[in-house]
């Protein structure tokens, strides 16, 4: 088990040029090379709760539609129809009461994306409904979160997330359920919303609340290289939370041990999910780039169903915090999107405190090949 330690950085260690957040053709990159290669969080498995329930995802140029089956399997389909290439459904989410139906010619597949009648098509020589089934999209469960793979052959992902397979099992945060979600379009490039994520050295200027209740200098990381980064930071004072009036108003998660009670763990999850484990919920923002200078982002609030079955139960003192938090962040690094688009910016020097930065960059680099 590697040690929580200090972010560092190595020798003469500098931000990323300027056309990386700024150009199209970069863009383009990424989404052959990452995008539609490595496994991206979206959504929870809370979303698809019954059979036929289901909500489509928009990554680049593909639309996916993701559902549960008859038998209760979660399963992805490219939103292709295997007659003429009709997109299959529009609406954002729903529940198929039925089966799947092209509404071009009526070709008709069932939630497990086999081909059940194509109209005349018996009249034509060699055709086998079988040959034509809806073309599927490695789909994974982890913690709840649905991660989506678009690979022609994927890395498996109990593989890929190998770090992270067991490490939050004290949270239990299958059970827990979304009691707010927020979105946002924020104007910066992706790589700047992961990157001010991963550091506190701004927040004493751009947090003061946070600061208050969280030492920006407190962070230790576990995670320090490769596609996932972080660690927890501490609370200034013991029973406190990361709320609008400090408190805590609902106890901590049943199965937590004590020692996590005064940590809040903040993990980047390459590309598309920045991770936070607080002690009686579970913060998560996941992010998906719409151009090289925007950047969509759904931040959702978990609590335990015990906690939702309160009373009264409302949780705002933890949403407003976050979202005054967030903003903060979007600002930010919306500015620093037009800092980073003029002929004057070149790559600065980052602080030890953005350590984590570095590791990200790095990791960035590899899979783009640059």
């Amino acid at each position: 088990m590697t040690a929580f330690q200090r972010a560092t950085v190595q020798g003469d260690t500098r931000t990323l040029p300027g056309h990386y957040y700024t150009s199209a053709g970069i863009l383009q990159q990424e989404m052959q090379r990452i995008f539609y290669q490595q496994w991206l969080c979206v959504g929870r498995e809370e979303q698809i709760s019954e059979p036929g329930d289901y909500f489509l995802v928009t990554i680049g140029q593909e639309s996916i539609i993701v559902l549960r089956d008859r038998a209760g399997q979660p399963r992805a389909f490219f939103n292709v129809c295997r007659h003429r290439g009709t997109r299959l459904c529009t609406q954002e989410q729903g529940h198929f009461t039925g089966p799947i139906q092209c509404p071009y010619h009526a070709w008709t597949y069932g939630l497990d994306g086999q081909l059940t009648a194509a109209r005349l098509m018996q009249e034509v020589l060699d055709f086998d409904k079988r040959d034509y089934p809806l073309y599927p999209a490695a789909l994974a469960s982890w913690e709840g979160f649905l991660f989506l793979n678009l690979a022609p052959e994927p890395e498996p992902f109990h593989e890929a997330f190998a770090p992270l397979i067991d490490k939050f099992t004290a949270w239990g945060i299958p059970e827990l359920r979304v009691a707010r979600r927020i979105e946002y379009d924020v104007q910066a490039n992706w790589k700047l919303i992961f990157e001010n994520y991963s550091e506190c050295y701004h927040c004493p200027l751009v947090h003061p609340a946070l600061d208050r209740l969280s030492h920006s200098q407190s962070g230790r990381n576990d995670l320090i290289e490769g596609p996932f980064l972080g660690g927890y930071m501490t609370m200034n004072r013991p029973g406190t939370s990361l709320t609008t009036t400090g408190q805590r108003l609902r106890a901590p998660i049943s199965t937590l041990p004590e020692a996590e009670f005064d940590r809040v763990y903040y993990y980047t999850i390459f590309p598309s999910l920045l991770f936070s484990p607080h002690s009686d919920c579970v913060m998560a923002h996941r992010i998906l780039p719409q151009s090289c200078d925007r950047t969509r982002i759904v931040c959702e609030w978990l609590f335990t169903p015990e906690a939702m079955a309160q009373p009264g139960f409302d949780p705002s003192d933890v949403v407003d915090f976050w979202d005054l938090t967030n903003r903060q962040d979007w600002k930010v690094s919306e500015l620093t999107q037009l800092g980073v688009n003029s002929r004057a910016y070149t790559p600065g020097p980052l602080a030890h405190q953005e350590g984590l930065i570095d590791a990200f960059d790095r990791h960035y680099l590899r899979l783009m090949g640059h």
